[in-house]
């Protein structure tokens, strides 16, 4: 009988302790490569999984150091001290506060900046509110605001499988050429998210984190932005890309053919062949202020 031989990823993890909003956390981070450092930011509801075709690609892994970790109640961070005594719900400040905690614990000067769906948003809020702590952004699937399109109600409840629930109403986003095995290891993410994680992230994706009215003050020469969209993507569709493109001069956006919501992670062969000439730039761009 044929078989593979044992190989390990170069993905290194590790936990890391950190006060965030006055609590301690335990957060888990993962890291590959050496160079630039490049922060990776996950999807509601997921975790930082979703990047493993970055964190495993050679040619990005000879520039780049590539981090990502999993936002506090997700994956395997844990949540705070008393968290059965509350209701999770992410805010666009909460948020920006646990990244900035996160690249200043590594001592991360400047890195590129990059975050798939709430994740693309808050890279907006970054570009506009920390423009001079990052080298550049990079949002993938970034719309300014989106209205509920389903009853969010119905992500935790008592009478539901809330995991399934939740990758049912996600696995509409996925591509329609995504490869099964690709596609069914992201709609696992989220089959093994924490109780109303995946609701309180949308708390910030549709309604704190409504950037629309500021997207325009957002300064590219102070913090270069590229915008990548799946074209079939219906949460952040490429007409909201757009949108931003309008409105942030100097942004650079391109829409990714075949590609869904989680481009990263569904389709991650094709979705490296649109993010590795983004990188070479954003590199050259931080090098060069």
């Amino acid at each position: 009988m044929n078989s593979s031989p044992a190989v390990f990823e170069p993905i290194v993890g590790r936990y890391l302790q950190l006060p965030l909003g006055g609590r301690q956390h335990r957060v888990y981070v993962e890291e590959a490569g050496s160079g630039t450092p490049l922060l990776c930011l996950h999807t509601a509801g997921a975790d930082s999984r979703q990047y493993r075709a970055v964190m495993n690609d050679p040619a990005i892994l000879a520039s780049f150091r590539v981090i990502a970790f999993d936002l506090p109640w997700h994956g395997k961070s844990s949540p705070p001290e008393g968290w059965h005594q509350e209701t999770y719900r992410l805010t666009s400040q909460d948020y920006a506060q646990a990244i900035i905690a996160v690249a200043d614990a590594m001592e991360l000067d400047r890195p590129l900046v990059m975050g798939c769906s709430i994740g693309g948003r808050i890279v907006l809020h970054l570009a506009l509110e920390h423009a001079d702590r990052f080298g550049g952004a990079i949002g993938l699937q970034s719309g300014a605001h989106v209205d509920p399109y389903y009853d969010l109600e119905w992500l935790n409840r008592p009478d539901v499988h809330g995991g399934e629930v939740c990758a049912g109403i996600v696995s509409g986003l996925v591509g329609p050429g995504s490869p099964d095995s690709h596609r069914w290891e992201t709609l696992w993410h989220y089959m093994q998210g924490g109780p109303g994680v995946f609701k309180g992230d949308l708390h910030f994706y549709t309604a704190d984190g409504d950037i629309r009215d500021r997207v325009a003050a957002i300064d590219t020469r102070r913090c270069p932005l590229w915008l990548l969209t799946g074209e079939y993507d219906y949460s952040c569709t490429p007409q909201d890309t757009e949108f931003l493109a309008g409105r942030i001069a100097g942004s650079k956006w391109q829409i990714m053919e075949g590609m869904g919501h989680f481009p990263m992670s569904e389709d991650p062969d094709r979705f490296l062949d649109y993010l590795r000439p983004v990188l070479a730039e954003a590199d050259q761009s931080r090098r060069a202020r």
